[in-house]
């Protein structure tokens, strides 16, 4: 090959790269060898925010029932939410393994005994290949997470730790109960026992600079955070957020969906090339939504996010830079 077609040829893969993000689907691919799908499991849980411990309320944000897919019965059995899951998803057969997402709530907070149980009754379950666990980074026992690693040697098991926002200052407005040093932390705990962890962070939250949602990136990028989720802020029924928005909704700045892709594209340029981007974006059910209502479908802002970075010749962590220190 003459120097011309090399040229050539890395610049096809230059283009290549540019049109690339590292997204879930490629992830599931290398990491079981086909399409995975979540199967949602609540146990009716609660926080540390909301039973007292911390505090009361719950994040401002929150209203578990607005995430919590109507397949999902607190009252019914771990077994019989994952049946009436793969009921929910027979009409997708692309689908060839499940995992049991752990959802609502924080689902390692009380005895560990008791999560170990529940836990154990989803890896039974025939076509269950592995385990999401979402979490607080403050509710992470080492026994329980020993527990989990030594399962992690086995089958897959994934923690999934809402930091939602790098500014304790923005943690403590939104009634989170715990740091961002807290986060931190509870990621590196994950990760020298080998465990997977994703970290969901939510671009709008209130008194952020577009400057700071974007170094969001540049931190997270120093964690040995496996996977990333991002949520736009949303105004949500049945939340303290939904209040104070009724009563000045210039409290929060709520994105269009243009505005919130170009945001997006941003941060992933900043963002460390190996992170897996699970999410882009989030939407409650239309009941439940109060504002931004983009009247987009999750597959159509992904095409729209696919071709704006193309557009923009961009690629996820093109203006990455390593931490030497």
């Amino acid at each position: 090959m003459n120097e011309a077609d090399k040229t050539v040829s890395l610049q096809q893969i230059r283009n290549k790269i540019m049109q690339e993000i590292s997204d879930y689907r490629r992830y599931c691919q290398r990491v079981f060898g086909c399409r995975v799908q979540k199967i949602s499991v609540t146990v009716g849980g609660t926080c540390p925010n909301r039973d007292g411990s911390k505090g009361t309320g719950g994040c401002i944000f929150c209203n578990n029932q607005s995430f919590t897919p109507p397949y999902c019965l607190k009252s019914d059995s771990v077994r019989e939410q994952l049946d009436a899951g793969l009921r929910f998803f027979a009409h997708k057969p692309d689908y060839q393994k499940f995992i049991a997402y752990f959802q609502a709530y924080s689902n390692t907070y009380g005895p560990t005994g008791d999560w170990i149980r529940r836990y154990e009754e989803a890896l039974a379950y025939p076509e269950i290949a592995g385990l999401a666990i979402g979490t607080r980074p403050d509710c992470l026992q080492d026994d329980l997470l020993d527990y989990l690693a030594e399962k992690a040697r086995h089958t897959y098991i994934l923690v999934e730790l809402g930091v939602e926002s790098t500014l304790d200052r923005t943690l403590e407005a939104i009634n989170r109960g715990h740091s961002y040093a807290d986060s931190a932390e509870a990621i590196r705990r994950c990760h020298e026992r080998g465990l997977q962890t994703a970290a969901h962070l939510i671009l709008g939250l209130p008194g952020e600079s577009r400057d700071e949602m974007l170094a969001h990136a540049d931190r997270i990028s120093q964690l040995p955070v496996d996977l990333l989720k991002l949520h736009q802020l949303q105004i949500v029924r049945g939340t303290r957020l939904a209040d104070e928005f009724a009563k000045n909704p210039g409290f929060v700045h709520l994105f269009g969906a243009d505005e919130y892709i170009d945001l997006a594209i941003s941060f992933v340029e900043r963002l460390r090339p190996d992170i897996t981007v699970e999410r882009l974006v989030s939407q409650s059910p239309a009941q439940w939504r109060i504002a931004p209502d983009w009247q987009l479908k999750n597959y159509e802002f992904t095409e729209k996010f696919r071709r704006r970075m193309r557009e923009r010749q961009t690629w996820q962590g093109r203006l990455f830079h390593f931490n030497d220190n």
